[in-house]
């Protein structure tokens, strides 16, 4: 007979795989009874033991709120899917997603399951630190539908960070995606296809952009060398340097309604009204004071990134590294920050 770890292995697998296969095949995943926030954090809290309670909720003032990162840490705040029972992993991601929209919830178990091909590609190299189970949650403060309180939910590739207060989800920064591979390029039995992407939007729609910028207007958007990071990772706070890049002033009718589409992209992980608000808040601070800066080579395999700034927001996206079969910049990391300040 199977032992009870096992069992849970196989549950969070059969999860988190059958997701990809799911995209893979072009079906949307099996919806999760959704309430609020508040709601689903109750659930999950009543779900835990004293132990991972002591793991797993913390005081809303620990500094460990604002300690995030997308590396793959060997150890990290709040409570893994490896160490819950079924009914423990099934409210966790009822909390997950109850704080995104369903393609943020389905990018999201997509990027787990990528864990499964790194450790297969990687081997004894990957030192039991590639697990689509090594995911964190963490509850800070009291959820309620008065008062403050949040949500961090973060493993390897991927760091969600939600500030509640009095029921409304006022800040969900910084929101960090990675996938490696950015392109899967091996075939693995029920994992996803050669070809899938889990960011393809995310690259694409810039790639469209940067390429139906003329020489003239290439010339204000693009540096030719890339960076080998996105700015400020881990920090607290996102990056103040002034933005760079082509104004939106200086873009073509197409050109605005192909980086607006980016835009919506990044918004589009979240619920309705989280995208939604952002997208007043840029209403009105003003489009024409939004920029695009392209960074690196103009075409795929080649290190490239790309930045957006405007008054609120800054989007970093950089896709340089190799993927773990050695395909040149097949490993992408992309984060929208709130220029008001990240974790409030």
């Amino acid at each position: 007979m199977r032992s009870a770890r096992a069992r849970r292995l196989l549950l969070v697998l059969a999860l988190l795989l059958g997701t990809a296969a799911g995209l893979r095949r072009g079906n949307a995943v099996p919806a999760v009874a959704v309430g609020s926030p508040a709601e689903a954090a109750a659930r999950w809290i009543a779900t835990l033991d004293a132990d991972q309670q002591a793991r797993g909720r913390l005081p809303f003032t620990d500094a460990t709120r604002t300690d995030w990162h997308f590396v793959p840490k060997p150890a990290r705040k709040g409570v893994q899917l490896r160490d819950m029972t079924p009914p423990q992993q099934e409210a966790a991601l009822a909390l997950l997603r109850a704080t995104l929209s369903q393609a943020g919830y389905d990018k999201s178990l997509a990027i787990m399951s990528l864990e499964e091909i790194l450790r297969r590609l990687e081997g004894t190299k990957a030192k039991n630190i590639r697990d689509t189970q090594r995911y964190f949650f963490t509850i800070f403060g009291t959820p309620a539908e008065t008062g403050t309180w949040s949500v961090s939910i973060e493993g390897h590739h991927l760091s969600l960070n939600f500030l509640i207060r009095d029921g409304r989800l006022v800040d969900s920064t910084p929101q960090f995606m990675g996938a490696n591979p950015a392109e899967v390029k091996t075939t693995f039995a029920g994992l996803p296809d050669p070809g899938h992407r889990v960011l393809r939007d995310e690259e694409a729609l810039a790639f469209d952009l940067v390429r139906s910028l003329d020489d003239a207007a290439r010339s204000r958007a693009v540096t030719p060398e890339a960076p080998a990071e996105i700015r400020a990772a881990g920090a607290a706070e996102p990056p103040q340097e002034p933005a760079s890049g082509i104004a939106w002033t200086e873009l073509t009718a197409d050109q605005r309604a192909l980086l607006r589409r980016l835009i919506e992209a990044y918004c589009g992980w979240m619920t309705d009204e989280v995208a939604e608000e952002r997208l007043r808040l840029i209403d009105a601070a003003g489009w024409d004071e939004i920029r695009f800066a392209w960074l690196g080579a103009l075409e795929p395999g080649i290190g490239h990134a790309y930045r957006v700034t405007g008054p609120t927001f800054l989007i970093e996206f950089v896709n340089v590294q190799p993927d773990a079969e050695g395909n040149p910049a097949n490993h992408i990391h992309c984060v929208w920050r709130d220029l008001t300040g990240d974790f409030r």
